[in-house]
């Protein structure tokens, strides 16, 4: 006979939060899943039996009241890198562990960022409407981009993805500053030919293209404003793929539209989607995209699998590779 499996709670299976039916699978191998839906419908009778919280895109949400209809629970795992949706210490407080899923998004993270970067100096939406556009005969002369090669960049967290961010760029033969409050080791500066800037204001003064990979945290919300975009140059370019809360969004869209900065190629935004008659949705040098950073086939399953190896590790008792007990606040 069948051992019976551990019980979990998860979102769904596809729709906003949901799961890829693949990746579904891959946690039924180990757990007796119960969804969000099908749990609310009986949370007395369901609650007792539920050891794991498995958070996708962070729903379910680990409410109080959730938790506290969950008496069994051991652990909390989110999948993805971020914390700053999770109150960690009265997680713990309730005897239960968090984890989350480093090192597995860092590279589709550092590629959109790249992606982001390429796509707003050289114009390449607007390039792209042009081309397909029914009317187009002739091809503009005045789309013209700015040069990525040999220019310098900035990048605020030199953490996991901010290395290899510098690694991408190390490429285009950018020249490339960093700010974070830890200094990397020497080697680590060498390989990619990256600068410490001590000072943020240095590294906003300087940099052609400046690119923010913080973790959200009292430190790091409304990073940069007024005064930050007022230092940049007005031919740089803003690229933000930590959290929308981390630039203050009325100092960005005056900035945009002053000229105080030549663009802004955004990730994230605050909330997500924006409303839509926000004013960053109209200015002609803002790219959007919506919160995809991490959305590569690869990575959701990296994702779900160090989910998995987490809660395993959680209900067997064991050290968890992942586990979160309070945040810190560091850069990425």
């Amino acid at each position: 006979m069948e051992e019976e499996k551990t019980w979990a709670l998860v979102s769904e299976i596809g729709g906003n939060y949901g799961y890829l039916e693949e990746l579904v699978d891959i946690l039924k191998q180990h757990f007796q899943l119960i969804y969000y839906k099908e749990f609310l419908q009986n949370p007395a009778l369901h609650g007792p039996k539920i050891h794991v919280l498995f958070m996708w895109k962070y729903f379910p949400e680990a409410k109080p009241s959730l938790l506290r209809s969950l008496p069994s629970l051991k652990v909390v795992v989110s999948g993805g890198v971020g914390i700053d949706h999770l109150d960690v210490p009265f997680i713990n407080g309730l005897g239960v562990k968090v984890a989350n899923t480093p090192g597995v998004v860092s590279n589709s993270t550092a590629d959109l960022a790249m992606g982001l970067l390429l796509a707003s100096a050289r114009k390449i939406l607007e390039g792209h409407q042009i081309a397909v556009d029914p009317k187009t005969f002739h091809i503009p002369q005045s789309l013209m981009g700015v040069e990525v090669t040999g220019s310098t960049l900035g990048i605020i967290g030199m953490g996991e993805i901010g290395y290899k961010i510098a690694q991408r760029s190390k490429g285009f033969e950018m020249k490339i500053l960093y700010h974070n409050r830890t200094r990397r080791s020497v080697d680590d500066e060498t390989a990619v030919g990256a600068s410490y800037c001590q000072s943020l204001d240095d590294l906003l003064r300087r940099s052609d293209f400046v690119v923010i990979v913080v973790k959200l945290t009292s430190d790091t919300a409304g990073l940069i404003g007024h005064r930050e975009l007022s230092l940049m140059k007005p031919t740089a370019t803003l690229v933000n793929v930590s959290r929308g809360q981390v630039v203050d969004q009325d100092a960005l869209v005056q900035a945009l539209q002053s000229g105080g900065i030549c663009a802004a190629a955004l990730d994230v935004t605050h909330p997500e989607p924006l409303p839509r008659d926000h004013p960053l949705l109209g200015l002609p040098n803002v790219l959007i995209t919506p919160h995809t950073g991490i959305n590569t086939y690869g990575t959701a399953r990296g994702i779900v699998e160090k989910m998995l190896e987490n809660a395993l590790a959680a209900v067997n008792g064991l050290p968890l590779p992942n586990e979160v007990k309070l945040q810190r606040h560091n850069e990425c």
